[in-house]
């Protein structure tokens, strides 16, 4: 449904249940799905893919250029998933060559004045609290929730299930499942509340529990922690998805418990 004061670029393609509220612009090579709702003074520009049934509240800014200076605009998008809402002014920028995509996923909740950079990638049913800033390549898995103000470096890799406190300045990557705050970031504890609503079992988040306490709290480096856990802890999802993380951080992983 178009308002007659929005603009659509007549190369949009954007479904027919679609509402637009007065003082939208859309540009060229963007597409919106079935059911979505675009608020008033909202700018959606080129490169953009927004998938069905998303709600984008007024003067958010989607697909505008990077905030890059090695950008030369090459051609790169933003994909926006189902179901997913975008708050009040936040700015969602398009990729770069490094990647070509910044991508959120399904079920999202982005809050108000948030902002994720150049190709990021979050991930499905997470949750990215008002005025949270993911600088360039942020990866942040499933379920991850990261609480207000939190300011993320770039490269950091946030693990799923994860829960991160208010204003935390996120420098290293931070492993799947675990609870982190504090200045410097620091392990804080499994997130075992959110698992249990996940419907994980007592069993699994004791399991959980058990590999950090050797990783965190066992005094030992990382290096070490990994090969205890590998040698004392029964194989699983978890405690494999755990190590490979580990192991394949780039940044380093967060510390551990400071008591």
């Amino acid at each position: 449904m178009k308002q007659p004061l929005a603009y659509v670029h007549p190369e949009a393609k954007v479904a027919d249940n679609v509402v637009i509220e007065p003082f939208v612009t859309i540009d060229k090579n963007v597409v919106i799905e079935e059911g979505t709702r675009i608020g008033s003074n909202v700018t959606i520009l080129e490169g953009a893919h927004i998938g069905k049934n998303c709600n984008i509240f007024p003067g958010a800014v989607i697909s505008a250029i990077p905030q890059d200076m090695k950008f030369r605009g090459e051609q790169s998008t933003v994909v926006i998933g189902n179901n997913t809402t975008i708050r009040e002014c936040v700015t969602v920028n398009r990729g770069t060559a490094a990647k070509g995509i910044t991508r959120i996923g399904n079920h999202c909740l982005i809050m108000a004045y948030a902002h994720v950079a150049h190709d990021c990638t979050i991930g499905n049913n997470c949750i990215i609290t008002n005025a949270c800033q993911l600088a360039g390549e942020v990866v942040v898995d499933d379920f991850a929730i990261l609480g207000g103000m939190t300011a993320v470096h770039q490269f950091v890799h946030i693990g799923r299930h994860v829960m991160i406190q208010g204003g935390s300045l996120i420098g290293k990557d931070v492993p799947p499942y675990v609870k982190a705050g504090r200045f410097p970031l620091s392990y804080a504890g499994v997130n075992s509340i959110g698992l249990r609503r996940r419907e994980f079992t007592n069993e699994k988040i004791n399991e959980i529990q058990d590999i950090f306490r050797i990783l965190f709290q066992s005094g030992l480096n990382n290096s070490e922690a990994v090969e205890r856990i590998e040698a004392e802890m029964p194989a699983s999802k978890e405690r494999d998805e755990i190590i490979l993380f580990v192991r394949n951080s780039k940044r380093g992983i967060m510390k551990g418990y400071l008591g």
